[in-house]
């Protein structure tokens, strides 16, 4: 896995929230998969941490996001947890995970990658989270990697074009666009790899363009 990504460490994350502002709107739900790679080099989905999320203090909720995710941010039975406890308990396991696959860190894969790490690294910034794994910066965007391999970039559309089972009503959860993320990432790495386009050539591996 390390040598796969340079070592990283891909996790899949998926959020869903208030609004469309990072800095002022709700995180109100977070989802992560972790990855495995098996003794063949095939990517697959792993661990799925997920958690509802309490709005921050003065955060904004924007009426058409909610109706778009139909989150009821007040409704006693999310079960919903601070971002602080469920981004530590989360980011716990990904430090585990990174360790066990001798990677330096984590990198985010998302779709529309740039949405899920903005709301992700305010949320950080805000909780004065300091052991966050993830890269500050870099991220895996499935979207554009689906317009490149698939010919789309929406979701649902590039996972039934990849053969993968896509359950509209399910969507807007973050559990599930997780998930489904993650395999779509996962068969992307995989038929690039059937392929031929990885390995390289070991002279290629050796290089290390630091």
């Amino acid at each position: 896995m390390a040598r796969r990504f340079r070592g990283f460490l891909p996790v899949v994350v998926d959020v869903e929230t208030g609004g469309f502002n990072a800095e002022t709107d709700a995180l109100l739900e977070i989802a992560m998969v972790t990855l495995r790679m098996d003794d063949d080099g095939y990517l697959h989905p792993n661990e799925t941490l997920s958690a509802n999320i309490h709005p921050f203090d003065g955060a904004n909720l924007q009426q058409e996001a909610l109706d778009f995710t139909g989150i009821d941010p007040f409704d006693p039975e999310r079960d919903a947890e601070f971002e602080i406890d469920a981004l530590t308990a989360m980011f716990q396991t990904v430090r585990r995970e990174v360790k066990a696959n001798g990677c330096n860190r984590a990198v985010l894969v998302g779709h529309n990658a740039h949405f899920d790490h903005g709301f992700l690294r305010a949320a950080v910034a805000r909780n004065d989270i300091k052991r966050d794994p993830f890269h500050p910066f870099s991220s895996f965007d499935t979207a554009s990697m689906a317009a490149l391999s698939l010919g789309h970039t929406v979701l649902a559309r590039s996972c039934k074009m990849a053969g993968i089972d896509f359950d509209n009503s399910a969507a807007h959860s973050a559990a599930y666009d997780t998930f489904k993320t993650a395999e779509l990432f996962c068969y992307i790495i995989n038929r690039y790899k059937d392929l031929g386009g990885w390995p390289l050539p070991a002279s290629e591996l050796d290089d290390d363009d630091e």
